[in-house]
């Protein structure tokens, strides 16, 4: 289902220190919601051949403005100093940062690609554009070659796009017919139009000026044609060689099954269109993803998952020689499921990044032999590139700082980073940010079970204090130790004066495979018991908490986990279910994806075996016992789980004069992704659980 949130933890010594202050914590303010929306967000590092610079953009939310705006930074790898090169960009964000050459960036705006001479504080010059917009750009100089997915109709060609919108625009009906349960996906209804990758001949002036762009070339015209027009080849990610002579792209195979099969694949083609696209992943029907090729451009690496319908199965490593297509498969005695991975400069080594424990790690393993050693410790590594032949540059952060970018050794195992951004120290030199402080008990199946918690802002011992329980999605995500910027994160809840508690539950992935796997066909059993059972932990063990005062929150699976929560216990003062799910059988005719549900619940709802799955953890089957005041959001354009999911339950307790409210944003789906929502959705959510929770702290006894 795949929604999750997460967050890292402690981090290395002295170069690693939070942004909030923690001492003197009663002179520090809290982290109340404007100011956390209006945080600087930095995007991964694209590094320049020469290993000295690199760009990245910021990004911030005004909310007195309600407006969003970016800009382009260049970074000093040596020095660690930061200078802005455009203004702020008011509406969409800045996105692909590149390099054209050693003296000029390249970035997309609003659709086209500007140019830029490195100058501090000046607007780039257009440098390629098109009838219809760009995305997910990257640029080879050696070739003068720029690649990027563009929307377009089954031809396949830019150029005639405008004439199919003509043609829309001129429609007497607004009739949609759909032949394929593959009729929406997450937050959209398929049309024929679809992400394709094109790459064309754009070579910088002499004068650095625009290039005379050549005729495009769609990459993916090679792949057979699809007999439904809104099933085509769609690209979901795409790699090229340095060398720009190979690309690889991921791409779903149109079939009548897809939203019942996981199988995604991935293809090899010449960047010059020259040959057709060779499948390279033809013997798997688990998902594949995160194409990478080495620096010298001979191999290709992957990450492919091989349990047909199963979206979390483990990550395997494969790596095919490009010039004799022999394939092999790396560390396959690795427990853990590597989620992005780069090469060494010289192709030894896979530097890949990995949840354990609550932590992202940076793990290396070697190509021949399999061999892992882990580089990083506590905290979470957001994103890494290689930094020259000994240093990586990665994003960082943990609970108590936000996302910055550091350098890593990697002939120093377990050395400190070198931080070399500091995106928020002004804005959040005042400000409290409580650390994870994490905890171990016996959950289900006595199996230890991973759990933190963050004191509240104003911290006093001798007090008592409501507790607020953050219940991830997914379900096989995981909370992290990190610093998340939407809404579950800890130090939000914290500000607002809750104990706050997350708790990797059985399902979550960092434990090993087993432990992720062990959810199937256990919605409501070993996660519910390992929630109840780390609750109960939390207040024998700390004295401050006040066991009358407790709170469970959570969105998608957590959102399932609350409404679970109101029919199986009165523990809690009050819940709050963001799109979650209330009827698992309602709830499979109703979703885009029916493979996480056949696989997860255990079959499919319409026959006598899979029935009594669908039946056994459904929260509705135990809907008159539903007590619980419960707070539902929910958003429109949410297909995953549809609005009557959060209707329904919200119809019951209000029917049977429970407390409740609905809250429902018509332009949000599974996510809040507006700012101005997201500032919204805070105030309805910790106004909800401070009013069930309010009374004078009571002295401790503990």
């Amino acid at each position: 289902m795949r929604f999750g949130v997460l967050v890292f933890a402690a981090a290395a010594a002295g170069v690693l220190a939070a942004e909030g202050g923690n001492a003197n914590q009663n002179s520090l303010k809290p982290l109340d919601s404007h100011l956390f929306h209006s945080l600087n967000k930095i995007s991964p590092p694209i590094v320049l051949p020469d290993q000295t610079r690199a760009l990245y953009t910021t990004s911030r939310y005004d909310p007195k403005k309600n407006k969003s705006f970016s800009f382009l930074s260049l970074l000093d790898t040596v020095s660690g100093e930061s200078t802005q090169l455009t203004p702020e960009m008011e509406g969409e964000r800045i996105s692909s940062p590149m390099w054209l050459n050693e003296n000029t960036a390249g970035y997309v705006f609003k659709g086209a690609l500007y140019q830029h001479n490195l100058q501090p504080n000046i607007n780039g010059t257009l440098f390629y554009n098109t009838t219809v917009g760009i995305s997910s750009a990257t640029y080879r100089a050696a070739t003068g070659q720029l690649f990027f997915l563009a929307d377009v109709y089954s031809d396949g060609n830019i150029n005639s796009v405008a004439g199919y919108k003509e043609k829309e625009k001129n429609r007497t009906d607004s009739a949609q017919v759909f032949d394929n349960l593959w009729a929406r996906h997450w937050n959209k209804w398929m049309t024929p139009v679809k992400a394709n990758l094109f790459s064309v001949k754009v070579p910088l002036a002499e004068n650095g000026g625009l290039g005379q762009a050549a005729r495009e070339v769609n990459l993916m015209q090679g792949l057979a044609p699809s007999v439904d027009p809104l099933l085509r080849w769609e690209a979901e990610g795409y790699a090229v060689s340095n060398d720009g002579q190979h690309a690889a792209y991921v791409v779903r195979s149109p079939s009548p099954d897809l939203s019942w099969s996981t199988n995604v694949d991935i293809y090899l083609v010449p960047c010059n269109g020259s040959g057709q696209p060779e499948l390279l992943t033809e013997a798997y029907k688990g998902a594949a993803s995160n194409p990478v090729f080495s620096a010298d451009g001979s191999a290709l690496a992957w990450l492919q998952m091989e349990t047909p319908g199963y979206e979390s199965d483990i990550r395997r490593i494969f790596v095919r020689n490009i010039t004799t297509g022999q394939t092999h498969s790396v560390a396959r005695d690795w427990d853990l499921s590597p989620h992005f991975m780069i090469w060494s400069a010289d192709s030894s080594v896979l530097y890949t990044l990995v949840q354990s424990r609550g932590d992202s790690k940076v793990v290396t393993v070697n190509v021949l032999t399999g061999a892992r050693a882990e580089l990083t410790g506590s905290g979470y590594i957001a994103s890494i590139a290689r930094l020259g032949t000994d240093r990586l540059l990665a994003v960082y952060t943990n609970t108590t700082a936000t996302h910055d970018i550091y350098t890593i050794d990697v002939n120093s195992v377990g050395a400190p980073m070198r931080r070399l951004t500091q995106a928020n120290r002004e804005k959040l030199h005042d400000v409290y940010l409580g650390e994870a402080e994490d905890f171990w008990f016996a959950g289900a199946r006595n199996e230890q079970v991973h759990g933190w918690m963050v004191r509240p802002h104003g911290f006093n011992a001798s007090q008592k204090y409501p507790l607020a329980l953050l219940i991830h999605g997914g379900p096989q995500q995981a909370s992290g130790h990190a610093f998340g910027y939407a809404q579950w994160n800890p130090n939000m809840y914290a500000s607002a004066g809750f104990v706050t508690v997350q708790i990797n539950f059985h399902g979550s992935p960092g434990y090993g495979q087993n432990f992720t796997d062990s959810i199937r066909q256990q919605w409501g059993g070993l996660p519910y018991e390992d929630l109840m059972t780390g609750v109960d932990h939390v207040i024998a063990t700390y004295g401050f908490i006040d066991a009358q005062r407790l709170v469970a929150l959570g969105g998608s699976f957590g959102g399932y986990m609350a409404n679970w929560l109101n029919a199986n216990t009165d523990r809690f003062s009050a819940l709050v279910a963001h799109d979650g799910e209330f009827n698992l059988i309602s709830g499979y005719y109703s979703t885009d994806e029916l493979w996480f549900a056949e696989h997860d619940i255990g079959g499919v709802p319409f026959t006598a075996n899979g029935r009594p799955n669908y039946e056994r953890f459904n929260p509705e089957r135990l809907a008159a016992k539903f007590k619980t005041p419960t707070l539902f959001v929910h958003g429109a354009s949410d297909f995953r789980l549809s609005l009557e999911q959060s209707l329904a339950p919200w119809t019951l307790l209000r029917r049977r004069g429970i407390p409740a409210r609905l809250v429902y944003f018509e332009n949000e789906d599974h996510w809040i992704n507006h700012a101005g929502n997201s500032v919204r959705w805070y105030s309805e959510v910790l106004g909800w659980i401070s009013q069930w929770t309010t009374s004078p702290p009571a002295p401790s006894h503990g």
